[in-house]
């Protein structure tokens, strides 16, 4: 295999992804990662052991993971219930940048198991790309991780695409002073020696890009107002605001699971790091956001509502290929006006009027059904995406398009959606005469740079 070849990404299908063509692999996939982090706040130092449990999706004699600028220290690989066909051996591996290529002591068969134990140290830090930076970030007291879209690879060697996806084992040891939150369901907190050392797991499988880690000065104080178990982490002087702007979130879960289905996942927290972000972010059963995006007014609850609504659509329902983004923020920025409306606030017909007007003075340059790598992120992804349903909408009538996103959302929970997939389940909603319109629909608002008119 060329070096070409080997740094080029294949998905879980085997198709390359051209969005990110300088991360994954082509030959495995991981179906199980155990991390342990030993993290010290006061020098950001790291400290680390990933254990991958490994599937080959056909003959290799090596595997090539993400890890960007942490020092590789060992890497041994083992078969556990493959007879000991690698032995546990200490493997050979070359880290260059951001991508380590693990030798294996033998070749493995397409289906094979096995084990990658990486040991790794160093002072992790988020990458810059077209998107600004990403990955793992120094607070002035603490951390957080922001691993959308190749983020992951800062902090834990991976297969870093949303096609392929695992659970995880999250162990996290830090000074007593800090608390720690991670993706999953809080297992166990242990003290010992000024140390506590905080357990989480994640029974459903996830991209890497959606785990995530919070280490600072925070409490933890559960929310009410929905059946579904809520957490606020925050820090202590920000804990009354911090209140005042999810005092809500918990009919905005109620309000998403008439529309959406139950929410997927046994828990929801909230993260407030005492700093500002530029953006909020979703995270695995959590979204983390800044000190500046708190608040009770439209501006700072839409974002509440926003980062909700990624459970469903991002990470119950995850992309196999990052071209079809649309899929996630359209809409979640949708359920944006989806909570307006519910909570006796502007319909979502006049927030569709106010971006359409917004869009048509604009340039219309952007294809949100494949907008590049460049722009994946582009306000007009999400707005547009947004305007795309409100378009449904109007065509299909209330009654049908509740039920288009509810069984969209229920019928592929913890499934790779495609927005090719989304046409074929429109077509359950309509007679077979009305499909050639649903399609022109979707290819006017998708697949073209004109903005058409609001129906």
């Amino acid at each position: 295999m060329s070096t070409a070849t080997a740094h080029r990404f294949l998905g879980a299908d085997g198709a390359p992804d051209p969005y990110t063509p300088g991360v994954g692999c082509t030959a495995v996939t991981v179906e199980h990662y155990d991390l342990f982090l030993d993290y010290d706040v006061e020098d950001n130092g790291l400290e680390a052991r990933a254990a991958l449990s490994c599937r080959a999706l056909r003959a290799t004699d090596r595997v090539e993971l993400d890890l960007t600028e942490l020092a590789v220290t060992e890497v041994r690989v083992s078969t556990g219930g493959l007879g000991g066909l690698l032995g546990g051996r200490r493997a050979e591996a070359r880290h260059h940048g951001s991508r380590l290529v693990v030798a294996l002591p033998r070749p493995v068969a397409a289906g094979d198991r096995f084990t990658v134990t990486v040991s790794y140290e160093g002072w992790p830090e988020c990458t810059d790309g077209p998107w600004g930076e990403v990955g793992w970030t120094e607070l002035d007291d603490g951390a957080v991780v922001a691993g959308q879209p190749t983020g992951a690879s800062t902090w834990f060697p991976c297969v870093d695409h949303p096609s392929h996806r695992a659970t995880f084992r999250i162990t996290v040891r830090a000074d007593e002073d800090y608390t720690v939150h991670a993706s999953g369901e809080l297992e166990s907190v242990t003290e010992d020696d000024g140390e506590r050392t905080w357990v989480f797991v994640s029974p459903d499988p996830l991209p890497p890009y959606l785990a995530t880690v919070a280490v600072g000065p925070f409490q933890r104080v559960e929310l009410t107002g929905s059946r579904v178990p809520q957490l606020l982490v925050v820090a202590k002087k920000r804990r009354k605001k911090a209140e005042r702007t999810f005092a809500d979130q918990g009919r905005m879960l109620e309000v998403f699971a008439e529309w959406f289905g139950p929410y997927p996942f046994p828990s929801y927290t909230a993260v407030v790091v005492d700093t500002s972000l530029e953006d909020p972010f979703e995270c695995h059963s959590c979204s983390v956001f800044g000190k500046n995006q708190l608040g009770t007014d439209w501006e700072e609850q839409r974002l509440v509502a926003h980062e909700l609504a990624h459970q469903w659509f991002g990470n119950s329902l995850v992309l196999g290929s990052w071209r079809d983004i649309w899929l996630n923020e359209g809409f979640a920025s949708y359920a944006e006006w989806i909570w307006s409306e519910a909570s006796g606030g502007r319909p979502a017909g006049w927030h569709a009027e106010k971006a359409h007007r917004t869009l048509s003075r604009m340039r219309q340059d952007l294809v949100i059904g494949d907008p590049g790598h460049v722009r994946l992120f582009d306000d007009v992804v999400y707005v547009r995406g947004a305007l795309t349903l409100h378009a449904l909408r109007v065509e299909l009538g209330d009654a049908v398009f509740r039920e288009v996103l509810r069984s969209w959302a229920s019928v592929h929970r913890g499934a790779w959606v495609s927005t090719d997939g989304f046409r074929e389940h429109l077509r359950g909603f309509a007679p077979r005469e009305r499909w050639a319109g649903l399609d022109a629909l979707l290819d006017a608002w998708l697949l073209r740079p004109a903005l058409p008119e609001l129906p």
